[in-house]
């Protein structure tokens, strides 16, 4: 009888502590190894040997945001330049399909995998999917050879900047917001105020000096005139088969069809073989993904609506 409490205590203690600490250990346990199998699978899928043309898929929106290893969807300059790297770095890899399905996104990330797929020494085509609009053209026209299904969605060349100004709606509900500021500008395009004209003109300036470097990219890209490029780049979305007879992609057709020119562009004789590139994280880099990756995209898109200016090339509406 006098062992009793003693054993109840021992009981407290390991229905307390120590099975909940056991359980968070063994979670955690689970969780880095999933992670480190992960981790430790191949960068590629070569079945046999030979000379090869590499696919890099780049689906979804362009951000300057890190990579999320968790999903093949989001564009940033790492993961580009990731990809290409390893395609530089493989010598039986003689050239690159970039497969884009974008509405576009960052004007600076955009600028940023232009340039990345610019520099590239080995020949790159663009393999144009359902949509390549916008900051997704912008990207495409570093391409050796633009491709574009018949019925790609491309074009809508232009910048496009958006703002929420929640003035009346505070009023409604009787909230007032009190902002200080060094300057009148300072709170540019915040949403406790409507923009002034005098400030829309502003940038309305900044959009066309942006929209003056896009026009440059598709001049020198496609070898048109400069005033064709603006007839063109007024937003307009042309199908793959119309921005052929435009001169804005070099021909139509499949992904197959894509590969079968990376091929020839490669100096490839007979039917290469095809490399899918992917991008392949640390464990740390996983793990610190799987840690955040809920919160990030949430608080980015919440950033980006309530009054901090950007500038997108981006297709309206996606």
């Amino acid at each position: 009888m006098k062992d009793r409490p003693i054993l109840w205590v021992l009981l407290a203690f390991i229905l307390g502590f120590a099975l909940p600490v056991c359980s968070c250990v063994g979670t955690g346990a689970i969780t880095m190894g999933a992670l480190s199998r992960v981790s430790q699978q191949p960068m590629t899928q070569v079945p046999g040997t030979g000379d090869a043309v590499a696919v890099i898929s780049l689906n979804g929106t362009i951000t300057a945001g890190p990579q999320d290893y968790f999903t093949t969807s989001g564009i940033t300059p790492d993961r580009v330049r990731s990809l290409l790297d390893q395609a530089a770095s493989n010598p039986s890899i003689k050239a690159v399909v970039v497969r884009v399905n974008s509405p576009g996104g960052s004007v600076v990330a955009s600028d940023e995998i232009y340039r990345a797929l610019l520099e590239f020494e080995k020949p790159v085509v663009i393999s144009m999917g359902d949509t390549a609009a916008s900051g997704g053209y912008y990207i495409s026209c570093a391409g050796d050879h633009v491709m574009a299904h018949p019925d790609t969605l491309t074009g809508s060349i232009g910048v496009i900047s958006q703002f929420l100004t929640a003035q009346e709606l505070l009023d409604k509900i009787g909230v007032e917001a009190v902002v200080i500021t060094t300057g009148p500008r300072k709170d540019f395009g915040s949403p406790f105020r409507d923009m002034s004209e005098e400030e829309q003109e502003l940038w309305r300036g900044i959009l066309d000096q942006v929209y003056e470097d896009f026009v440059d990219v598709v001049v020198e890209s496609r070898g048109l005139s400069a005033d064709t490029v603006r007839d063109l780049a007024d937003g307009s979305i042309y199908t793959g088969q119309r921005a052929q007879e435009l001169g804005l992609v070099d021909s139509v057709g499949t992904r197959q069809a894509a590969i079968n020119k990376a091929a020839e562009l490669g100096n490839i004789e007979g039917e290469p073989r095809v490399i899918e590139l992917r991008t392949q994280p640390t464990l740390l880099e996983m793990f610190y993904g799987f840690q955040t990756r809920s919160m990030m995209p949430a608080l980015e898109e919440l950033v980006g609506w309530t009054g901090v200016p950007s500038l997108q090339f981006r297709l309206a509406g996606e």
